[in-house]
């Protein structure tokens, strides 16, 4: 435990000298927080279908997502995102065969809801190739949320992927060739509950050099293989944001909504190793970012995702 300590309070130190003493609290567009919900939602374009069946999620994950399965729905649910004060909209959907999404058919749409609206758009890019990645950029999408997994298991055992790292890695390049930005998200222990490619994710995103890296945790979805599977221990999970902070200290760290609800004691562990950004947080993290003394933001948003303004207190 004092090692542990010990490198929780460097990675706390070295987050507030290059990000301040501050943390920001996000509540995403598909929850609520009493009677609040957040301004910022998940659109799927492919509904609930999804080829690859994923061991994680079976389709689960876009069941509450809102729906728009052609060009011009997704732009006639944007502008009424935008009308009702929605600030922005993550653009995903289930995975076609190769691990793609169907992005080129939706590309103008994308330019329109751009040019005709103030929305921030993010996208859930999956796997694209140096096309795809030049047409989202073009079409003017502001980042590119992509999940890094280090490791081939994972992708053949729970993706049903083959070449899975191979793939990712082009799609990496491709999207930084194009200049879009990417936020890389790792997800603790999403090989049945066990740490296996996390440190290879790890080294991935460093040599990126992201802006921002998000950490999730196998969260237990009911009607899924891993229904039952036990999550990583919250000091697991806490121990990779710790390296991260440490190996790329000039990129901010968030805790992501995509974990395991209840647990308080990963949410704490991750505001006393100086996280920046925090979905849904507890009362518990609430607590003790005050008793660290931290200048608190809330924002109704994606945790990838600082726009708009600050909010009130949920």
């Amino acid at each position: 435990m004092p090692k542990r300590k010990s490198r929780l309070e460097a990675a706390r130190e070295r987050s507030f000298e290059h990000h301040g003493r501050r943390i920001s609290f996000h509540l995403p567009g598909m929850f609520l927080a009493g009677r609040t919900r957040g301004r910022y939602p998940a659109v799927s374009i492919t509904g609930e279908a999804c080829a690859l069946s994923c061991d994680h999620c079976r389709g689960k994950l876009l069941a509450p997502m809102l729906k728009a399965t052609s060009p011009q729905a997704l732009v006639d649910k944007c502008r009424a995102l935008e009308a009702d004060g929605h600030l922005g909209v993550l653009v995903s959907g289930g995975c076609g065969p190769d691990g793609s999404l169907p992005w080129a058919a939706f590309l103008p749409a994308l330019a329109e809801i751009k040019a005709a609206t103030g929305l921030f758009v993010s996208v859930h890019s999956g796997f694209v190739d140096r096309e795809t990645a030049r047409g989202l950029k073009a079409a003017g999408v502001d980042q590119a949320l992509v999940d890094v997994i280090g490791s081939d298991d994972t992708y053949r055992e729970v993706y049903h992927l083959d070449n899975g790292l191979a793939r990712l890695e082009a799609s990496l390049a491709a999207l930084a060739e194009a200049g879009l930005p990417v936020i890389p998200h790792i997800v603790c222990g999403l090989h049945y509950g066990a740490l296996r490619g996390e440190a290879r994710a790890l080294d991935m995103v460093a040599a990126i050099d992201p802006p921002l890296v998000v950490l999730l945790s196998l969260a237990n979805l009911p009607g899924t293989p891993m229904a039952a599977v036990a999550p990583p221990p919250p000091e697991a999970v806490a121990e990779l944001l710790i390296a991260a902070r440490l190996r790329l200290p000039r990129a901010e760290m968030s805790l992501g909504c995509a974990r395991p609800r209840g647990v308080e004691r990963l949410e704490i562990l991750a505001v006393e190793a100086g996280v920046n950004r925090l979905a849904l947080p507890s009362d518990a993290a609430r607590q003790r970012a005050a008793e660290l003394g931290l200048a608190v933001d809330y924002r109704r948003t994606c945790c990838s995702v600082r726009h708009g303004p600050t909010e009130n207190p949920w």
